[in-house]
């Protein structure tokens, strides 16, 4: 009972103070994802335009999530979760986004973004089942997920020469 409640403990104060955890849903990559702990939970919204997506992650299905030491960025824990996802406008709902919205950075509609969250995205509960996950020993290094965003490309090849222009006319 005690080691129980130890790794609830653990859970719930590594969670809250890791403002983005890896979650894998079943049979999906782990994708780093931004949360809110509310009541219990990491609370998620996403899979709408402009906000993160929640592949795999359906209403009552399993997760892992996995949490990062906010210090060092590593590994620090592995739980597993029940998905719940949260019908828009109700009580738990609303409850839940004026959690997320209140961390929610860089959002394009400010004040309306409940709005167009209850429109547009899904709010998902990520609950703890009460069992962590040994830390693995080996390396877990995984090849980034494809993308459509783009790297910076090679700077223009007279660049230079317009840059020693400048500095040699001071």
């Amino acid at each position: 009972m005690t080691s129980e409640l130890l790794d609830q403990a653990l859970v719930e104060e590594a969670t809250k103070k890791s403002g983005l955890v890896w979650v894998t849903g079943p049979g999906g990559p782990a994708r780093a994802l931004w949360h809110v702990w509310h009541e219990g939970a990491a609370c998620l919204v996403g899979d709408g335009p402009g906000e993160q997506p929640l592949p795999g992650l359906a209403d009552g299905a399993a997760a892992e999530v996995t949490v990062r030491s906010k210090d060092k960025g590593g590994r620090l824990l592995s739980w597993t979760a029940k998905v719940v996802e949260l019908a828009p406008r109700s009580p738990e709902w609303e409850a839940t986004v004026a959690e997320l919205k209140g961390k929610r950075l860089n959002a394009p509609d400010g004040e309306a973004m409940p709005e167009r969250w209850a429109r547009e995205c899904r709010v998902l509960r990520l609950e703890p089942t009460g069992t962590t996950a040994p830390l693995p020993d080996g390396d877990l290094a995984a090849a980034p997920l494809p993308t459509p965003a783009t790297t910076r490309e090679p700077i223009p090849a007279g660049l230079h020469r317009l840059l020693m222009k400048k500095r040699k006319r001071r």
